[in-house]
């Protein structure tokens, strides 16, 4: 009589069942194959030995074994994680987020064109963080804007400076400026235009001014524009995250930004 015949323990016992997710290590109960689990086919799954070898083993009840005990392997229900969504300037997304008050803080911005750019890029996250940009005309008289500003540890202040290079008029102006809570950043670019990759505008390059002629309107007579003011519309509507413009400017934006926002200004 074969005593065996009547005492499958397969059949007998209740076993758990276990989701087969991958790299699980199981042991297929009658060949005693032993493998990770790497993938699905037709219904079974994949597993592969510690050589490499793959063999696919029918999803059936208590087929397996994990940590030498049988069980009964499921394919996973497949989950959706839900999309995170980032700002044009590559953060996370505040879900249902609004306009934090205005911290006393403030980024300035040499002109409108670079206050347009910095919104269209930055502009979710500042609102987030209570940060006011505001554009000036020029950087001639930032030495006394500063003064009249009175930055302090609840009053940073951040500038963003066009052709900020080594012994350009912007290095001599913004090295007259010494505070522990103002801090001046640039880019190397003539102007915020520049700071556009010509490629996001359809251009190979930014074309070479000659020194001495208005470098916008000589732009725009190589590129055949008429005007200023439509070459510009042209330039914001080409950016639409920060991946359209250059380093230099995200890396200045975004120490700006940290600056002004250390968490020390609220005390």
């Amino acid at each position: 009589m074969d005593v065996l015949a009547n005492n499958d323990w397969r059949r007998r016992r209740t076993v758990p069942t276990v989701d087969a997710e991958l790299d699980l290590v199981v042991e297929d109960a009658d060949s005693g194959f032993c493998g990770a689990v790497v993938g699905f086919e037709l219904g079974a799954v994949v597993l592969e030995d510690r050589h490499g070898r793959r063999r696919n083993f029918p999803l059936e009840p208590a087929a397996f074994l994990l940590d030498g005990e049988p069980v009964t392997l499921v394919r996973p229900v497949a989950t959706v994680r839900p999309r995170r969504e980032v700002t044009a300037s590559g953060s996370i997304a505040v879900a249902g987020a609004t306009a934090r008050v205005a911290r006393r803080s403030r980024i300035w911005v040499e002109g409108i064109h670079d206050a347009a750019l910095v919104e269209r890029i930055w502009g979710d996250d500042l609102r987030v963080e209570g940060v006011v940009v505001e554009p000036l005309d020029g950087i001639d008289e930032l030495s006394a804007a500063v003064a009249a500003f009175h930055p302090g540890p609840v009053a940073r202040l951040g500038v963003l400076v066009d052709h900020l290079v080594p012994n350009s008029k912007e290095s001599r102006i913004v090295g007259n400026i010494r505070s522990p809570y103002v801090l001046i950043t640039g880019h190397p670019y003539v102007d915020v235009w520049q700071a556009v990759k010509p490629a996001a505008v359809g251009i190979r390059a930014w074309p070479t001014v000659p020194p001495g002629q208005p470098w916008k309107e000589g732009v725009c007579a190589a590129l055949g524009v008429a005007e200023p003011a439509d070459l510009w519309r042209r330039i914001l509507a080409s950016v639409t995250s920060y991946k359209d413009v250059e380093t230099p400017l995200i890396n200045a934006m975004e120490r700006l930004i940290d600056f002004v926002t250390e968490p020390d200004e609220e005390l």
